[in-house]
């Protein structure tokens, strides 16, 4: 294939697990999430779709430069926990938005930030820059798991 067009399609296998969870999150976000009580650091909602936008090509890229490497001993590992963040990081919106579940949600949100930790170190080996790149993304989750928790403290 095509180095662009399997950098193309990594990246809209992201972006569209994200495009599938704002399935649940559109809807909710005038009124379920409209009613929360919310932390003074909660951002404005136009904040969030620009961000996971870009989080989710850095995710994307930086898939398509590990397996740029031909890997032989780690590529099925590494897919698998790749697979699983992306896992998780969809039924985090099925659960906080869709379900209305923020204390479910939380639980999701620190699988997803531990796997993203354990793609870091595998990605590490392999690329550098790979792994660098996914470091935003450990970031934004690092933030919206602190978010979450402040919403779930908020709204006991």
């Amino acid at each position: 294939m095509n180095r662009f067009f399997k950098l193309l399609f990594l990246v809209l296998i992201c972006e569209g697990i994200g495009f599938l969870g704002t399935i649940f999150t559109i809807p909710s976000i005038a009124t379920w999430y409209a009613t929360l009580n919310k932390p003074i650091f909660n951002p404005p909602d136009f904040i969030f779709a620009p961000v996971w936008t870009t989080l989710y090509f850095l995710i994307g890229l930086s898939l398509f430069l590990i397996l740029e490497k031909k890997l032989k001993k780690d590529k099925n590992k590494i897919l698998v926990i790749f697979s699983l963040q992306l896992l998780f990081n969809f039924l985090w919106s099925f659960i906080f938005f869709g379900l209305h579940n923020p204390i479910f949600a939380f639980v999701d949100i620190a699988m997803l930030w531990a796997t993203i930790v354990l793609l870091i170190y595998e990605f590490w080996k392999h690329s550098k820059l790979a792994s660098l790149l996914l470091v935003p993304y450990l970031l934004w989750v690092s933030f919206a798991s602190f978010l979450n928790l402040s919403i779930i403290a908020l709204n006991r």
